[in-house]
């Protein structure tokens, strides 16, 4: 593993830069903001499912560990420490952890936040690994799903861990509505996306199988005038989907 990388210097580098108002509901994060609650939602369903959680409970991932990769300035990871989890969070981006340590603290939100290569960490396991909007800007996409992997619970630790990733389908959907649309008018910054690098769910399958994982059925996000983004079943967009030791 010594000397192997996924992060692309140039995309740490993008991200850094959306650093100072990551957290502005309006600046250039704006879409992440919309999109999260919709991630948060599949996200408590399959931690109840998974752990047979009470889904009245305000704090389901209490006594659990969760580690958050590419977590930027901690969008997600707030909410994961809020619904109890010792949380941590990895980004490629020094600026990104800069402005996560910084909001955690006004927040009074004790969030371990890393930057760099995850493998170089020694972090160790966890209960709950997500990664989202993360394997579409990834060097290597096997070595980063390996890696995700090694750092799951395995089954002996209980129920074993849960992991959660979304990510972009390569549609020609996709092409038009994040790449020529939505970064043309600049709902998302310009050369956030390489349509190329976007993983479809078969793809992800076999990834995630090579690294001794089963994928669950992955959900559609998907978008329209009336809804907004929402959980759906049309995975042409994007998509989120559960993975755990097989």
């Amino acid at each position: 593993m010594a000397g192997k990388a996924t992060i692309r210097p140039e995309e740490a580098a993008h991200f850094g830069k959306l650093a100072a108002d990551w957290w502005d509901p309006n600046g250039a994060s704006a879409m992440l903001h919309r999109l999260n609650p919709v991630r948060l939602a599949f996200l408590r369903e399959a931690v109840d499912a998974h752990w047979d959680a009470d889904p009245r409970s305000l704090r389901p991932l209490a006594g659990k560990s969760a580690l958050d990769v590419g977590c930027g300035a901690g969008l997600l990871a707030e909410p994961l420490a809020r619904l109890g989890a010792n949380a941590t969070g990895v980004d490629a981006a020094a600026e990104n952890i800069a402005a996560a340590k910084a909001h955690a603290q006004g927040g009074g939100l004790a969030i371990d936040y890393r930057h760099g290569e995850l493998d170089a960490l020694g972090l160790g396991t966890f209960d709950l690994v997500t990664a989202m909007e993360v394997i579409e800007h990834v060097a290597d996409k096997q070595l980063f799903v390996d890696g995700l992997a090694r750092h799951l619970a395995p089954r002996s630790d209980s129920e074993g861990g849960l992991m959660v990733l979304s990510s972009p389908n390569r549609t020609a959907q996709s092409r038009l509505m994040m790449v020529q649309i939505a970064e043309g008018i600049g709902a998302i910054p310009k050369g956030t996306h390489d349509w190329d690098d976007f993983v479809t769910p078969d793809e992800l399958h076999d990834l995630l199988a090579a690294a001794g994982l089963v994928m669950g059925t992955p959900r559609g996000i998907s978008y329209s005038p009336a809804k907004g983004l929402h959980l759906s079943d049309n995975l042409a967009l994007n998509y989120i989907v559960t993975a755990r030791t097989a």
